[in-house]
């Protein structure tokens, strides 16, 4: 009856509020065809560690005497277009459905180029900012991802302690780099012995999923790679 129940209910707001492309307002899909085909793309060759496009496919400028604790850091699309316009629905117009059309979109660059991990977790929000927006959409995103890769996704684990100001409103990898020093830590040990894929929306600099991975290796996780759907580049 609960199945039912749920089934109906998504065929109700399916019918009453139907899906719409992000890019051109066709109804149907959050991500027409057409639209589908001139997603802004990263393409090989990439920097080894970060993934910004890279044409020696060894390590960018930025990554070079950068010690990391991330192992790797990949992501299928520029933030740009309807990428960009797609993330901004999900993160500040509470369009929370679209997140299962980008984890699809994230499944199927996977397919592709594999990421090593068996756990997924999401780069955390600090409890002030999860409060104001009432999500979290890298969760969402981490959540939908799951079902599609049958891998399990561990929440409540990794924290943020800091409420540091985004770092898109930084200016230098510097400043984005000290401005997540000490942010995050893991509140118990279910990650130990784990490899993770950690989910993010966006990767600007890399130093969010760093700081991420600094705490989880902390906690006893044996690799991280960052997995975002788009990064600056």
């Amino acid at each position: 009856m609960a199945v039912w129940s749920g089934q109906l209910r998504k065929l109700a707001i399916d019918f009453f509020f139907p899906a719409r492309c992000i890019g051109c307002g066709k109804t149907g899909a959050f991500l027409c065809e057409s639209c589908s085909h001139v997603l802004p793309h990263i393409s090989p060759p990439v920097c080894s560690k970060c993934g910004r496009p890279e044409s020696t496919g060894a390590l960018c400028p930025t990554c070079w005497g950068w010690q990391t604790q991330i192992d790797g850091i990949r992501s299928p699309f520029r933030f740009d277009g309807v990428i960009r316009q797609a993330v901004h629905e999900l993160k500040y117009r509470n369009l929370r459905a679209i997140a299962g059309c980008l984890a699809e979109l994230l499944f199927g660059y996977l397919q592709a180029n594999p990421v090593p991990g068996g756990v997924l977790a999401s780069v955390p929000l600090h409890a002030r900012r999860l409060r104001n927006r009432g999500y979290n959409q890298s969760g969402l995103i981490a959540r939908e991802l799951s079902k599609l890769m049958a891998l399990p996704v561990v929440e409540g684990c990794l924290k943020r302690l800091k409420d540091s100001p985004p770092q898109a409103r930084t200016e230098t990898v510097d400043q984005r780099r000290s401005n997540v020093v000490d942010a995050f830590t893991c509140v118990d040990q279910r990650f130990r012995g784990k490899s993770i894929v950690l989910i993010d929306d966006v990767c600007t600099s890399g130093a969010t999923l760093d700081a991420c991975a600094t705490a989880l290796k902390f906690a006893g996780a044996v690799s991280v790679w960052g997995l975002t759907l788009a990064r600056e580049t």
